[in-house]
């Protein structure tokens, strides 16, 4: 027993020399700790590898003194005792993740989720103000991204205002009034070093949604600096100033938008500018834009627009036409359209002949539910004959070829000039018999 004793003495005095030398001190924790657990002292040895071994030693170098820890748990421990020692043993590996690269913020993500998972709130937030205390460099611009979402995602957090007291007021727990100091610092330090357009559409987002317009007009501008090419912002910020009737000002963003030398996606733009005008009951100049728009594509997809658009601009206010005789201009207006769409498309664009098949098509199916005011007779002669052709295709892969079927139109006019053609040569060929 006295022998026991002695080296119990050992082991304490050695913890005490070694506490500064942390290669030896895991063996000599575990080895401390193996003692006493052949001693039957459960408690001892729970105390040597929890609170004294895994407290004094750094944790990027404890990792044997853990798994030992949580083996023992599973041998000595009861059910709760296992679990706090599981619990342990992830909190331990997120720490070492973190630790050997603080930049991984899906890291830092799978972290706050474990801690929030269990519940314990104050854990949670301490992880969360060390995750974005991780700021990414300048240069770093792929890091950006993730640690904005970092962010973002502490403010929608089911609990968020409690976890950020330096981000949420308390003033009006009930509403968990964001104090938008700290939050506009991040984005505002986001949008200065590595701008994208999630983190603009995010910072909007939280302007808006407590009416800061003047700020919100600020990122717009700022947004549109950086990618004047962005349909989506100019049509958010015309929308945007819409929604706060002042019409004027959406007008002229959108003016502003649809003269951009390159715009990504165009066609958005001109149909949210066109829609604008049509809600706004401004006929005029929404057939203004679709002629202006023409003069820049004859896409058939546009020609079709303005047609639908014309079968359906009826002023409702307007007191000196009747509804029957607006419904006449509505018929009038939207035909001339097909009609200078076939003529573009027969004389301007001859090889497009699926194209104009499909303009008649829709031409014929406005005419049919017309009613009285409606002709079908109108469009029954320009339509084409459908004809089953075929064509070799030459294969990409060994340069064989082979026959496929395909649709052909023949119109009208074909059908003439091959008429007046057989005349001719019949013509020519009597003349030489005589």
């Amino acid at each position: 027993m006295a022998r026991l004793l002695r080296r119990g003495n050992v082991y304490e005095r050695a913890v005490e020399k070694i506490a500064e030398d942390e290669e030896e001190a895991e063996k000599l924790f575990m080895a401390f700790a193996a003692f006493e657990e052949r001693c039957k002292e459960v408690e001892r040895a729970r105390y040597i590898l929890y609170k004294i071994g895994l407290d004094r030693i750094p944790k990027g170098k404890a990792e044997n003194l853990f798994s030992k820890f949580v083996a023992f748990e599973k041998q000595y421990g009861d059910k709760e005792g296992i679990e706090d020692a599981i619990i342990g043993k992830r909190r331990f590996q997120y720490k070492e993740e973190v630790r050997k690269n603080p930049l991984d913020y899906d890291a830092w993500f799978d972290y706050i989720e474990f801690e929030k998972s269990l519940g314990n709130t104050e854990k949670t937030r301490e992880v969360y103000e060390r995750a974005i205390a991780n700021v990414p460099p300048a240069e770093k611009k792929r890091y950006w991204q993730r640690y904005i979402y970092l962010f973002i995602y502490g403010l929608i957090m089911h609990s968020t205002k409690n976890l950020m007291p330096g981000i949420w007021s308390e003033q009006e727990p009930c509403t968990g009034n964001l104090n938008l100091k700290g939050a506009r610092k991040i984005l505002e330090n986001a949008i200065r070093k590595a701008p994208k357009g999630k983190i603009f559409k995010k910072y909007i987002e939280i302007e808006l949604q407590r009416s800061n317009i003047d700020q919100c007009r600020k990122l717009y501008e700022k947004y549109l600096q950086w990618s004047p090419e962005s349909c989506y912002a100019w049509s958010k910020y015309a929308e945007l100033e819409r929604s706060l009737s002042e019409t004027e000002r959406a007008r002229a963003i959108f003016d502003l938008a649809i003269a951009q030398p390159a715009l990504d996606m165009p066609e958005l733009l001109w149909k949210a500018y066109i829609d604008f005008e049509t809600a706004e009951c401004e006929f005029e100049r929404a057939r203004e834009l679709y002629e202006r728009l023409l003069d820049r594509t004859k896409h058939l997809k546009v020609w079709i627009s303005y047609a639908d658009f014309e079968a359906t601009a009826i002023d409702e206010m307007s007191l000196d036409v009747s509804e029957q005789e607006q419904k006449k201009q509505c018929i009038q207006r939207a035909r001339r359209v097909f009609e200078e769409a076939l003529n573009y498309f027969r004389s301007s664009a001859p090889d497009l002949k699926e194209e104009r098949a499909m303009l008649l098509e829709k031409w014929i199916n406005f005419e049919a539910p017309s009613g009285e005011l409606g002709d079908v007779s109108l469009v029954q002669s320009k339509l084409p004959k459908k004809l089953k052709k075929r064509r070799q295709v030459s294969t990409e892969k060994d340069g064989s070829s082979r026959i496929e079927e395909f649709i052909g139109y023949l119109f009208p006019e074909a059908t003439q000039t091959t008429n007046l053609k057989i005349l001719e040569a019949a013509y020519k060929w009597k003349k030489q018999k005589l």
